[in-house]
């Protein structure tokens, strides 16, 4: 660079001295290759020496070579074939330690094909873990082995579809045989009960304590005895019981569950479960609409329900898990309050008593069946007081029209009885006592009629009917005792009076039905005592040492033959009223006709034969429906002379009137109903007389003078009422006497009247003044 970097010349300057530089070094290669020369010139004298030895020696080991050659082919080729049996021998025992390797993999995979294939899926799904868990891995670079990887995941979901289309079959099985599953364990619980029930009932026979139930625990022991033979018989045949386990499959649920389980989905499968099972106690609750119309409804209704359970229960004994207490009581509870508004709602349609104790008895079957099983059923219990209520409503009803048939076909006469095995029948049906009429020779008439007995008897079969309702309600027997009271109690207080009241009233009811009413009311009330201990013998409970309810038959009766008597004193004044309504009186007559009216005399010997009738009644009873006609005859009477419409009397027809009241005087001293004392009867008629006695002597002095002192002979004249009628006679002389004032003994007469009319109306008016 330093040259390039000169002047101009110096490139030139600098090649003459690299061409110098050049002649140097050759001059001193050329000394070097003088000096060596002669070393180079011996080594080639000596090279071509050796020549001819090389060449001879090259021969000698090409020809060793070709031999070598030819005798190493045969090595070579035994040594490739050593190397290749070598190699397959190397891959052999490689394929032989991988398939040790896959076989059990292939091995357990088939095998778990022909575990889904025969429907062994638990076991499927235990091998399916060994193969993930233990073998798959050791083999996992294979690509089969990647193709069961794949294919695992397919396969357990293909389990999960299969077991819960299994488990979706069983549930569709346990819906259809719910009822057959209810029914069965219903029938065993009943026919458990009923054998302790005969065994008890030995046992209280052989220790001594066997007393008089009645005719219905008579029959029941019977029906008992029966059950209990049948059950010996069915165990000489060594039947088998059906348990719930006989009639349905329960592996697939079994199966279901351990396949969730497995697969980590537990409570998949139990939430699916328990919801699936709460649809299905939905539809079991939903009863049909017309299961109120015949005792299978409600079987078929409880068998459901009995079986569904029952089907839990065991669920819950043979599963861990799925179903827990909790969850059955829960589903129970509910199920509980839905039963009950059924039971209430369809029992209130139901009107036949029979039908409503047939319920009864399948509510007790099934509580008692449910509670065998753990479930509490106090509710139910007490949903049968309810129906106890309702089941009597319906014996009323029944009973009441049993009341009207019996009152509708009595001939309201006394039971005659000809002799003494008639006498036998008809107290064998009443508790009839009376010493007097058992000292009268046959044929004689019993005083009670047809339809005494009767009722007594059907007062009895309501108290037979009432307990079979109050059994098997696990009730002391001072319960079942206090509920028969009060439901004879309702029986006689509202059906039994309700229907005396009601034939009281009918119109055809004559006063000797009226009169017979009442003569069977009072052996009715007196039968009172014996219905009261034949309710103590049926159920064994003394009315002396516990404070039992008593019987009400005795107001009801006081009631009814009040509401007869009542009736008798009506029907007797209607009577009365219609003899009244036909007097026919002139009452312009100038004198009477000499004897009583017609129609007066009808009624009085009409009064006559009526109180013959009333010797069958109580004394007060008669005394005052005598009382009550003498005194309506006497307020009649009096009313009729005192009419607004009847303008006139003379005194003719007062002297007519007069001996028409005489006969009435005459009857009532007669005596026709025994009991009074004196002259009482007949003071039913002193207003009359006081009246009629003024008029027909014309004794207005007295009656002035002494009107208003304790001792006037004429105490019970009203003034009023004296004017009214003298006013009537005032207008009346006035009429028939066109000459009266002609003479003088009318115009003294006339005179009198006025005077008399003016001081009775200022005695009228005093009286209003002092009111």
């Amino acid at each position: 660079r330093s040259v390039y970097d000169d002047q101009p010349n110096a490139h030139e300057r600098f090649m003459e001295k690299l061409d110098a530089c050049i002649r140097n070094h050759d001059r001193e290669i050329e000394k070097m290759c003088n000096f060596h020369h002669q070393g180079f010139v011996d080594a080639i004298t000596e090279l071509l020496k050796v020549r001819a030895d090389a060449e001879k020696l090259k021969v000698q080991v090409t020809d060793t070579n070709r031999r070598l050659q030819d005798a190493g082919k045969e090595v070579i080729a035994q040594t490739e074939e050593i190397i290749r049996c070598r190699v397959q021998q190397r891959n052999i025992t490689t394929v032989v330690e991988k398939l040790q390797l896959c076989l059990p993999v292939l091995e357990m995979y088939s095998k778990l094909k022909e575990q889904m294939k025969v429907k062994r899926y638990y076991s499927a799904l235990k091998t399916m873990e060994q193969l993930e868990n233990l073998y798959l891995p050791r083999v996992s670079q294979y690509r089969f082995c990647q193709i069961m990887i794949e294919n695992l995941p397919k396969l357990r979901e293909e389990i999960k579809e299969i077991s819960m289309s299994d488990l979706k079959d069983f549930l569709e099985s346990i819906r259809k045989h719910s009822d057959r599953i209810g029914e069965t364990a219903m029938k065993q619980a009943q026919q458990q009960k009923t054998f302790s029930t005969a065994l008890q009932k030995q046992n209280n026979v052989s220790y001594g304590r066997n007393i008089h139930l009645g005719r219905s625990r008579i029959l029941e022991s019977k029906n008992e005895i029966t059950l209990k033979r049948t059950f010996e018989e069915d165990d000489e045949r060594e039947e088998e019981v059906l348990t719930a386990q006989d009639l349905v499959d329960f592996s697939p649920v079994y199966r279901c569950l351990h396949i969730y389980s497995v697969l980590g989905d537990g409570e998949i499968f139990e939430n699916y479960y328990r919801k699936q099972r709460r649809k299905q106690a939905r539809l079991v609750l939903q009863p049909q609409s017309s299961m109120h119309e015949t005792v299978e409804g409600y079987r078929r209704y409880f068998s459901q329900i009995v079986g569904f359970f029952v089907v839990e229960d065991h669920i819950l004994h043979v599963t861990q898990g799925l179903v827990t207490r909790t969850y059955t009581d829960e589903l129970w509870n509910m199920a509980l309050s839905k039963i009950i508004a059924v039971l209430r709602t369809h029992s209130s349609y139901c009107s036949d008593p029979d039908l409503v104790l047939e319920l009864k008895n399948l509510i007790v079957v099934f509580a008692d069946t449910l509670q065998g099983y753990g479930f509490p059923v106090n509710r139910l219990f007490d949903l049968l007081f309810e129906i106890r209520d309702q089941y009597n409503e319906t014996l009323l009803k029944k009973w009441s029209g049993l009341f009207r048939d019996i009152f509708e076909a009595d001939n309201y006469s006394p039971i005659p009885v000809a002799n003494e095995e008639e006498y036998k029948i008809v107290i064998s049906k009443f508790p009839f006592q009376d010493p007097e009429l058992d000292k009268q020779s046959f044929p004689k008439k019993l005083p009670m009629s047809q339809s005494v007995p009767q009722i007594y008897i059907q007062v009895k079969e309501f108290i037979y009917a009432s307990l079979k309702f109050s059994e098997s309600l696990h009730r002391s027997s001072t319960e079942i005792d206090d509920m028969l009271r009060k439901s004879t109690n309702l029986l006689l207080t509202r059906t039994l009076s309700s229907c005396l009241q009601n034939l009281i009233k009918k119109p055809h009811i004559g006063l000797t039905e009226l009169v017979q009413i009442i003569i069977n009311t009072t052996h009715l009330e007196q039968a009172c005592k014996y219905l009261e201990d034949f309710i103590s013998n049926i159920t064994n409970i003394s009315q002396v040492t516990v404070h039992t309810a008593r019987l009400y038959g005795l107001s009801t009766f006081k009631d009814a033959r009040h509401a007869a008597e009542g009736e008798i004193y009506t029907k007797l004044n209607q009577k009365i009223d219609e003899f009244i309504q036909i007097a026919d009186y002139d009452w312009t007559m100038s004198e009477s006709d000499g004897r009583a009216s017609g129609y007066l005399m009808d009624l009085i010997n009409f009064l006559r034969s009526t109180f013959q009738v009333f010797t069958h009644l109580p004394g007060k009873v008669a005394q005052t429906a005598c009382m009550s006609a003498c005194q309506h005859l006497s307020t009649s009477l009096m009313q009729m002379l005192l009419d607004s419409e009847l303008k006139q009397i003379s005194m003719g027809a007062i002297q007519q009137f007069n001996l028409d009241v005489i006969q009435c005087e005459l009857f009532a001293s007669s005596e026709p109903v025994p009991g009074f004392q004196g002259d009482t009867l007949q003071l039913a008629f002193i207003d009359l007389r006081q009246l009629l006695d003024l008029f027909m002597v014309w004794d207005w002095s007295t009656y002035l003078a002494d009107y208003g002192q304790a001792t006037s002979k004429y105490l019970r004249v009203n003034p009023s009422t004296a004017l009214t009628l003298l006013e009537k006679m005032k207008d009346s002389s006035k009429k028939n006497n066109i000459f009266a004032p002609f003479r003088k003994n009318d115009r003294d007469k006339q005179k009198l009247i006025e005077t008399v009319v003016k001081q009775l109306r200022s005695l009228v008016n005093g009286m209003s003044q002092h009111t």
